[in-house]
């Protein structure tokens, strides 16, 4: 396979010539709005996403003819927090053998487990030359392993072909069917499902909370601080601070707005939590991202986070939500689980033998959870 792209690694998003990727980007499948170069730009210079928090960019790309053939978001890291593909028992047994698991190469949106495309390519053969690229890569730098995450099927099935081990996760996602309106939707589901979310519901409307929903540029400077305090304070309760900064959420709302839904809780006038979704208007999918609350009220995270969107998402006509990462009880909101899949090399031969007989075993299991939820399904019926 004849190979004369000239590589070139940048250090920041930002150096990375804009219109070059996005171009690619909208070239490939699943053109997600989390690989556009504004939104791992927003990552890195709000501080979310950089050395000083474990995340060293190395963006990878090649040329040919001084055109952009294929690149992808490479991050040298020193942990495995905000990967949501958990490593953390690779990376002890690397250090009870005296050895060093960290730095590591991630492909991946930093904090984002959205499935979609990572490597960035015109053609296969381009997108091969890129995982050969990234080998090469780590070899030089000295880094133990690459685990490249949340890949698409054609992604996966280059990784396969260079040798690299898969791995499956399960999410939940959430497919509309064409119901007119959300009590279709109710009707579809098994009774005790369907009672459950009215009685959720109308905990949250007899404590009257009513919402509002605000889109791209209907968003104020004023309600994007307000989320982010909401959000801020939600993540200071559980003992932890927010991945993300104030900053990073400012930029989505100057340079991505069109990517953006807000809810708005309200009660006696008072705003008083909110989630944000994110929105992919080409491929109608709905992402539920981030939420935040600054009084308690029973089911108003549910009603927030899943029955307010999902009205939205049955509304606009939008194919499916996305709940983000695990989360077991989203299926009797009827998102079902769907496997994810990410990609991983390790450099060191006997670890590598491993780690592919641990993933073999693991996979052996994710079989046997997705046969025991689909026993479970929510739904009444499958819609016609």
């Amino acid at each position: 396979m004849p190979n004369d792209y000239v590589t070139r690694v940048f250090d920041a998003p930002a150096d990375v010539p804009r219109d070059d990727w996005n171009r690619l980007l909208d070239r490939c499948e699943d053109p997600s709005p989390f690989m556009r170069l504004e939104y791992l730009d927003a990552l890195h210079e709000s501080g979310s996403a950089v050395a000083r928090t474990g995340w060293q960019p190395r963006f990878l790309t090649l040329w040919r003819g001084g055109v952009l053939q294929a690149a992808c978001p490479l991050y040298q890291k020193r942990h495995s927090y905000g990967e949501y593909v958990f490593d953390w028992a690779w990376a002890n047994a690397y250090e009870q053998h005296g050895l060093r698991y960290y730095p590591k190469g991630l492909v991946a949106v930093p904090f984002t487990p959205v499935p979609g495309i990572r490597l960035l390519a015109g053609d296969d053969m381009a997108r091969r030359a890129l995982l050969r690229a990234l080998i090469q890569h780590a070899q030089d730098n000295g880094l133990s392993s690459l685990h490249l995450l949340f890949l698409n099927p054609t992604d996966a099935q280059a990784c396969e072909a260079e040798g690299f081990m898969h791995r499956h996760t399960v999410q939940f996602h959430w497919h509309n069917h064409g119901w007119p309106d959300f009590d279709a939707f109710l009707s579809s589901l098994q009774q005790d499902k369907r009672k459950k979310i009215r009685q959720e519901r109308r905990k949250v409307a007899q404590a009257g909370i009513t919402f509002r929903s605000l889109r791209g540029s209907e968003i104020t400077t004023q309600d994007w601080q307000f989320f982010y305090r909401c959000y801020e304070q939600t993540y200071l309760e559980h003992g932890n601070p927010p991945y993300l900064t104030q900053d990073f959420f400012t930029r989505m709302g100057r340079d991505m707005a069109d990517n953006w839904l807000l809810f708005v809780a309200e009660r006696d006038g008072r705003s008083m939590a909110s989630s944000l979704i994110a929105l992919d208007p080409i491929r109608r999918i709905a992402y539920g991202r981030y939420w935040g609350a600054l009084e308690r009220v029973d089911c108003l995270h549910f009603e927030a986070c899943y029955y307010q969107p999902l009205q939205w998402t049955i509304e606009h006509g939008y194919a499916r939500f996305e709940g983000g990462a695990q989360g077991e009880h989203k299926m009797a909101r009827a998102l079902l689980p769907t496997r994810t899949t990410s990609a991983h090399w390790l450099a060191h031969p006997g670890f590598a033998d491993a780690v592919q007989r641990y993933l073999d075993r693991e996979e052996n299991g994710i079989d046997a959870y997705l046969q025991e939820l689909s026993e479970r399904s929510p739904l009444r019926r499958t819609p016609g």
